[in-house]
């Protein structure tokens, strides 16, 4: 099937790793071009001209400003946003989880959404067509203790999708949300990470604690937790012509753990 996606460019935020970077490899695939943010952008430079890494800081509006600007300046114009930065830290509860903390998740996981979409979207709206695909989580109607932070900003960025569909879709703009469940990114496997967590909280080493945390835990119908290119598969659908008459939606990828409302 055609994605009629060469030729359009995409802003990706967090772009060089997990699945921001997936989404990256698939769109460049489709021929798209992309300009790819993210605090160390190295793993982008190996795609050549379709690609042009931008490193910054994408929880300012600075950092926001200096992606936004590469993508007009290298490639003309916007046809695609995806908020996809984020970061959550596991937590070991509510009254454990700092109001400092609190502030920057919001920053990273919620305005960074803001940011980048308030200052695309000109650029759409004068082509008179867009797509914003934004990467919430299964979190944000299933909230977790142990990403207590997290949770809330994924709730905020499915309610601001569906805000952004309303008022931008007589203008040629879609907006969608793609919500992962649990997906071996490179925080899951980096020293005490999500794996190593649960390992301490299962008593299991990291291979089998995943595996408990699947089948038990999440009791997900596969088995198995997701990889980033299962995610980046929906983004750039939804990115997409073939997504043409798909907007205020929220596509869920996550083993089929529970159904989105």
């Amino acid at each position: 099937m055609d994605t009629k996606l060469t030729g359009k460019t995409a802003v990706v935020s967090g772009a060089a790793s997990g699945i921001g970077l997936a989404t990256v490899q698939l769109l460049v695939a489709e021929g798209a071009n992309v300009v790819g943010g993210d605090l160390d952008a190295r793993a982008l430079k190996e795609f050549g001209a379709q690609v042009l890494p931008v490193e910054a800081d994408l929880s300012t509006d600075e950092g926001n400003e200096q992606v936004v600007s590469a993508a007009l300046e290298q490639f003309g114009g916007i046809d695609i946003v995806v908020n996809n930065v984020g970061t959550f830290p596991y937590r070991e509860g509510f009254l454990s989880t700092t109001i400092d903390q609190w502030r920057q998740a919001i920053e990273i996981n919620f305005l960074s959404a803001v940011r980048l979409t308030r200052l695309a979207l000109p650029a759409m709206i004068e082509r008179g067509s867009g797509s914003i695909v934004t990467v919430a989580s299964e979190c944000g109607r299933q909230p977790d203790v142990f990403f207590v932070d997290y949770s809330v900003t994924k709730a905020a960025l499915i309610n601001l999708s569906k805000s952004w569909a309303n008022e931008f879709g007589a203008k040629g703009i879609r907006s969608n949300i793609v919500s992962p469940g649990p997906t071996r990114t490179a925080q899951w496997d980096k020293e005490g990470g999500f794996a190593d967590s649960l390992g301490q909280e299962y008593g299991l080493g990291r291979e089998e604690a995943i595996k408990h945390f699947a089948t038990e835990v999440r009791k997900l119908p596969v088995g198995h937790i997701g990889a980033p290119e299962d995610v980046a598969s929906a983004i750039v659908f939804l990115a997409s012509d073939l997504a043409k008459q798909v907007t205020g939606a929220e596509y869920t990828v996550n083993g089929g753990s529970y159904t989105a409302a």
